[in-house]
């Protein structure tokens, strides 16, 4: 999955990704240079007390270590922007991707899991990269060549090479193969720290409502304490590397000095040699501990990668159709034919072979007992999700066959829980119509009846919104999201039990502002009142997913069972039939 996603992101910066190569490649012949030239120095130059020698080969390692270090400094700043770059390009991939999904596969991955995927996981692969585009060169490069160049110094010596690097890679291989569940069992602990504290962030008046601030307390505390139990282990880990590393190498470097000296001694090898030999001995081990870096992130970076993946390789149920059929000129004519929909795995559908005409000029209300389907039909119309069986059509044209962007064009949709978005009241009103100009955004909020409440607020339309409208009532967030509607001018209003936090001379008002504002466009409402869509020209009643009655207030009092239950559960018999 790593390798994958490195390749199909890494594909645009190959032009830099061979710069940072180069680049690597000339540093580390550079690095393998200089202890050469310095054993010369010793060897030839102080011994014969050559002072021109000693300036020359000084004058040498002096402007090749001024070239190791522009390198240097080139190849981490071109790695680092291709590592920059990369998770830019990740998270934008994640981003669209998310955008593209429907309700169902949303759920499938959790709000607080595609957050920490985005974030966090994207952190890991890229920090990867980072150290991967600095060593992936210098650490092979710099382990084979010194290997190579302490031969050449001193063959009997090399054995200790031998020795060091099996003894070296066994200790790494050993812990890197424990961290890798480790790290994987991190990521799900940190989308689990991240579910709780968003809960605990949205839910803030509830929590404090009932008064279960120790109870939150404790279930943060426990996700916490296991978050930190495994990160724990990691260091753990780690902690082992790192020492183990350093006893290896400094044994090692132990080891040549000893028996280095010992042969000096017997005139078998110059001081020049071993001072070499030890340097080229320390870079094969720093390029081993150099990998050590990188591959103590893999582990880490393929979980992140695999999740990545997960969510790239997810497609939406909801598919664009590959040529779209063009909309005709749009007169706002909906109608179910036959229309079911089934979560994958469930016993039974929530919808099932619903029949519905709705046309322009027409208030079309459903209305029905909770968990009926009503959100789940009206979710159908805009594609939020699609049908499992039959058909979704507007204006003749099924709805999986049109452009999604000319099928936004003729749908105003108002959701059950409206959202607003952080910026102002002008910026959220202007969601659905960029252009609208100040005198279309103050008659949209006059039919919303929310224009008094907007000229009471000393910024006007630029009055700032926070995330989720959370400085606003529920009925002021509701008037602003229906405001928002109208401002989009659809042909095909949907609101879905959008007057339920607004006072009843509140939604009498509205209910009448609309209805002279919509007297060409086709108007669908869900609702729980009677109240709201007793004036309806249809009020399609739903039981347990399917339709069980159609007609209007009168009609449908007159000869359904379960409309009649619904009603007489709100009014008396005597306004039921005023």
């Amino acid at each position: 999955m790593l390798i994958r996603l490195l390749r199909t992101h890494l594909r645009p910066y190959r032009r830099s990704l061979t710069v940072v190569v180069v680049l690597q490649f000339l540093q580390t012949l550079a690095m393998l240079y200089l202890p050469t030239l310095n054993a010369d120095i010793i060897d030839y130059g102080v011994v014969k007390g050559d002072t021109g020698y000693i300036m020359r080969l000084g004058g040498i390692m002096l402007a090749i270590s001024v070239g190791q270090i522009v390198c240097a400094v080139g190849a981490v700043y071109v790695g680092a922007k291709v590592a920059m770059a990369l998770g830019r390009d990740v998270r934008g991939a994640v981003f669209d991707r998310v955008q593209a999904f429907s309700a169902r596969e949303v759920g499938t991955f959790g709000t607080p899991s595609l957050i920490t995927r985005i974030t966090n996981d994207v952190q890991q692969v890229q920090m990867l990269v980072v150290m991967t585009l600095t060593m992936v060169i210098a650490a092979p490069v710099m382990c084979v060549g010194s290997i190579l160049l302490a031969l050449r110094q001193d063959v009997p010596l090399g054995s200790i090479l031998l020795v060091a690097l099996p003894v070296l890679v066994a200790v790494i291989g050993f812990v890197i193969a424990r961290l890798g569940p480790q790290f994987r069992i991190m990521q799900v602990k940190l989308d689990d720290i991240n579910r709780v504290l968003r809960e605990q962030i949205s839910g803030i008046r509830v929590i404090r409502a009932f008064v279960r601030e120790p109870y939150e307390r404790k279930r943060f505390a426990e996700a916490n304490d296991e978050l930190y139990d495994v990160s724990l282990r990691v260091g753990r880990l780690l902690s082992v590397m790192f020492p183990s590393v350093m006893v290896v190498v400094n044994v090692s470097s132990v080891a040549v000095l000893w028996f280095g000296g010992h042969r000096i001694d017997a005139g078998e090898m110059q001081i020049g040699a071993l001072t070499a030999f030890l340097s080229y001995l320390m870079q094969t081990l720093m390029s081993v501990m150099m990998a050590t870096f990188m591959f103590m992130m893999a582990p880490r970076a393929q979980v992140g990668a695999e999740r990545l993946s997960e969510v790239l390789d997810t497609d939406t149920t909801v598919v664009p159709p590959s040529t779209a059929t063009p909309l005709p000129e749009a007169r706002g004519r909906l109608e179910l034919r036959g229309a079911s929909f089934q979560f994958p795995g469930a016993e039974h559908p929530i919808l099932c072979d619903v029949d519905l005409v709705a046309g322009p000029g027409e208030v079309t209300a459903i209305i029905g007992s909770t968990g009926a389907g009503k959100t789940t039909l009206l979710n159908l119309i805009p594609r939020l999700a699609d049908v499992t069986a039959g058909a979704v059509f507007v204006d003749g044209v099924d709805v999986r066959e049109l452009d999604p962007a000319d099928l936004s064009r003729v749908i105003g949709v108002v959701p059950q829980r409206p959202y607003l978005f952080t910026g102002t009241i002008a910026s959220n009103l202007r969601y659905g119509n960029p252009d609208a100009t100040d005198e279309q955004l103050w008659h949209a909020l006059e039919i919303a009846q929310a224009a008094a409440f907007v000229r009471g607020l000393p910024e006007g339309l630029d009055a700032p919104i926070a995330q989720g409208g959370s400085n606003v009532s529920g009925g002021q967030r509701q008037r602003l999201a229906i405001a928002r509607a109208l401002v989009h001018e659809p042909e095909i209003y949907l609101f879905d039990d959008s007057f339920s936090a607004l006072d009843y001379a509140t939604d009498a008002a509205l209910r009448a502002a609309l209805a002279r504002e919509t007297t060409e466009a086709t108007v669908v409402i869900v609702a729980q009142r009677v109240s709201t869509i007793r004036t309806a020209d249809r009020i399609v009643v739903l039981d347990q997913g399917r339709v069980v009655g159609s007609g209007t207030h009168a009609e449908l009092l007159e000869s359904n069972d379960t409309y009649r239950e619904i009603v007489l559960s709100q009014l008396t018999a005597q306004e039921a039939a005023a």
